[in-house]
């Protein structure tokens, strides 16, 4: 009997230096093995690495920047649809969440499913939050503060010691230790993402991660914990392997049950030498290491789908322990033609 095939939308196609889940998301979608997949690719640069990868995405389209607001989103996944007949749609940035999230109930009267947090659910983890979140939920996190003006940079002797940490209210963290790297820092990651801009206490020690998968009512579907081998300047794992951490997997499941979490996640993690576990981060979808997920035995976006399409799925009980994802780069060979299409007509 032949699977049934569906028609998914998913964004995040920068497979760079620095990459979005997307590629990750769709080897895990080509490996599904209770469905067949007809992939559209959503972009939002004509250089996005993505866009020329024929053999993972059917057919490309450009989509406006979330700056430009819901409404414009809107009427552009209206004539994509129109064209595709999409069934699920995958977001995969930060910054493009909440105007998928407020589209959520016009997408599915149009019968396109997405599965993503709620509003408030997606407010409240928030960097910006992150002290309030750790209290209400009984996690431990580091001291942070965000801040809105260079102005209030003195001031951060009275609270943090250095070094400490400079983040962007979506991407980009910067680990400073004078007074001086922090003005460099702020003024650099506020010009890229805004303001505020979130100071976090440093602390020393290991770097884990937590991907995983809640069904909305508290369920977690899945869970792979992971410690990175190979950490970029940018602060992004290009090499981690799967390891067997019971505080990891206990902190993850508290987290999906207190929360009632909805959706793919990311959780952040340090281990200091006191051997305490902070969080650091919630990151509110799967991250570009997902594909580590399939590799251990837990296929999140296959599991992702089939919970948007309302099927019945299990949680995962295990993974296996001790295989490693390690990042390359090669150079793809593409024809120019290609590139004009998709930036002037916006599809491929």
């Amino acid at each position: 009997m032949a699977k049934k095939k569906i028609n998914i939308a998913v964004t995040g196609l920068n497979a760079i230096d620095s990459p979005g889940p997307g590629i990750a998301v769709i080897r895990g979608l080509r490996e599904a093995k209770s469905f067949d997949v007809r992939i559209i690719g959503l972009a939002y640069e004509s250089l996005e690495p993505g866009i020329y990868m024929h053999d993972l995405i059917d057919r490309t389209y450009h989509i406006p920047y979330p700056s430009a607001g819901a409404e414009s989103l809107m009427t552009r996944l209206e004539y994509i649809h129109a064209k595709e007949k999409l069934d699920v749609i995958i977001p995969n940035f930060d910054a493009e969440l909440l105007p998928f999230i407020k589209l959520e109930k016009r997408l599915k009267e149009m019968g396109i499913k997405t599965f993503l947090p709620s509003e408030e659910q997606f407010n409240e983890r928030h960097k910006i939050h992150l002290p309030d979140f750790g209290k209400k939920y009984n996690i431990k996190v580091p001291h942070s503060k965000a801040i809105y003006s260079s102005g209030e940079i003195p001031g951060l002797v009275n609270e943090f010691a250095y070094p400490l940490v400079v983040k962007g209210k979506f991407y980009d963290a910067e680990i400073a230790h004078t007074q001086d790297q922090v003005y460099t820092y702020f003024n650099k990651i506020s010009g890229k993402w805004g303001l505020p801009i979130i100071i976090q206490q440093f602390i020393k020690g290991n770097e884990y991660n937590a991907t995983g998968l809640g069904d909305g009512k508290g369920n977690t579907i899945a869970a792979v914990p992971m410690r990175k081998q190979y950490i970029t300047d940018k602060g992004k794992a290009w090499g981690g392997i799967s390891i067997d951490e019971d505080e990891i997997l206990e902190m993850t499941r508290h987290f999906v049950g207190s929360t009632k979490w909805r959706g793919g996640f990311e959780l952040e993690l340090i281990k200091d030498f006191s051997n305490t576990f902070y969080l650091l981060e919630v990151n509110p979808r799967m991250p570009a290491w997902i594909y580590l997920s399939v590799g251990v035995g837990q296929n999140i976006p296959e599991a992702l789908v089939r919970l948007a399409l309302g099927e019945k799925t299990e949680p995962y009980t295990d993974f296996e322990v001790g295989k490693m994802f390690i990042r390359y780069s090669y150079d793809m060979i593409v024809d120019v033609e290609e590139f004009h299409t998709i930036s002037t007509t916006g599809e491929i």
